[in-house]
């Protein structure tokens, strides 16, 4: 394959096209899996050993990695998000807007223009000579959307080294180096039932109040440079039996984005802490913030192009890795998840260019 931007421009566009019309819903994205792992296969040859694992699509070059460089996992995923009540288009549908020079369909923007441009990048070197820059693998994940157990968490011991990872996800390009993560805990509060008339009773309710601000308004001596400070959300809140008895049991939801300053552990630690009358269970603690140096070579890259990196709250598979890892790739992130989702065709294009850069 030479150096033409155009086939790979045209590969990467019927690719997505082809993962549109298959429906790929979070934990049902055989079929889609079914079509990359044929793309990969064909367009990889002998130079690359595609193997699939679940419905996780992985690609390591034939050759041994190259002494002195760096192995760079080029990761994205594969499924979405079910399409909501809002679609005024089919989203299992491409549809080119040749007006406004746009492609529809669900998955489009989270992650597929991503995923897509990822892979035709990681054949175009394997077809032109590998990049000076590191030794690329590629990884297409699933179960994304729902943070789930047979994706990047199951694919993470099963790789090769990494020594850190380029996760595609939309961000107009600009490099997300940091990421905030994710803790849902499920908290109680206890009193004393009682008659409401009657002065007895401890209500459960008054004592989450102070909890509940105290949690609120909680700051950590330690706040992230790129994501700000951790923050705290009470979500959901459940107490009482009836209007006459003083409830002895008050339960809420606290919504947690954790930051690189802390580990999921330590900050739930000192949540703890600081609401010691708290009854406090964390549902899980493996979606953990990630960052990479802001003096890493990959930043300074996509710093040399003129895209400066940012800290992301959103979640991403990223969470889920032991390594160094920033997120970038074409699109909006207030476009995933809304109806009539699309990507900009010219975004496509510029992703697949800003990659081979970013490599080379």
């Amino acid at each position: 394959m030479n150096d033409n931007r155009d086939e790979l421009f045209y590969q990467a566009l019927d690719l997505l096209k082809g993962l549109i019309a298959i429906p790929r819903i979070s934990r049902d994205e055989n079929k889609a899996a079914d079509l990359l792992e044929d793309f990969m296969h064909r367009q990889c040859g002998d130079k690359a050993q595609v193997t699939r694992h679940g419905n996780n699509i992985l690609a390591v070059p034939a050759a041994a990695p190259r002494t002195g460089l760096p192995t760079l996992l080029l990761n994205s995923h594969i499924d979405t998000v079910k399409p909501s009540a809002g679609w005024t288009l089919d989203p299992f549908t491409p549809t080119v807007d040749e007006t406004r020079n746009r492609l529809y369909g669900l998955g489009s923007n989270d992650a597929g223009a991503s995923l897509v441009s990822l892979a035709v990048t990681f054949i175009h070197f394997l077809h032109t000579g590998m990049p000076s820059s590191c030794n690329p693998i590629f990884l297409a994940s699933c179960e994304e959307e729902v943070s789930g157990r047979g994706g990047m968490e199951m694919m993470v011991p099963l790789l090769p080294h990494i020594d850190k990872a380029l996760v595609g996800e939309p961000t107009g390009m600009r490099p997300a180096i940091a990421e905030k993560g994710l803790m849902v805990l499920d908290c109680e509060v206890h009193g004393v039932s009682g008659h409401a008339a009657r002065d007895e009773g401890v209500n459960a309710i008054y004592k989450a109040l102070p909890a509940i601000s105290a949690m609120r308004s909680l700051r950590f001596p330690v706040e992230s440079e790129m994501l700000g400070p951790v923050k705290i959300s009470v979500t959901q809140v459940e107490a009482g039996t009836q209007h006459n008895v003083v409830p002895d049991l008050c339960k809420f939801v606290a919504d947690v984005r954790t930051t690189d300053a802390y580990s999921n552990i330590e900050t739930l630690d000192m949540i703890k802490q600081a609401v010691p009358d708290v009854d406090i269970k964390a549902r899980s603690t493996r979606l953990n913030p990630s960052s990479i140096s802001p003096d890493d070579q990959l930043v300074a890259r996509f710093a040399m192009l003129g895209l400066e990196p940012f800290g992301s709250p959103t979640l991403s598979d990223q969470a889920l890795m032991p390594w160094p890892s920033l997120k970038a790739g074409p699109g909006d992130s207030a476009r995933s998840h809304s109806s009539d989702e699309y990507i900009g065709l010219d975004e496509l294009r510029e992703a697949i260019d800003t990659y081979i850069a970013i490599l080379k």
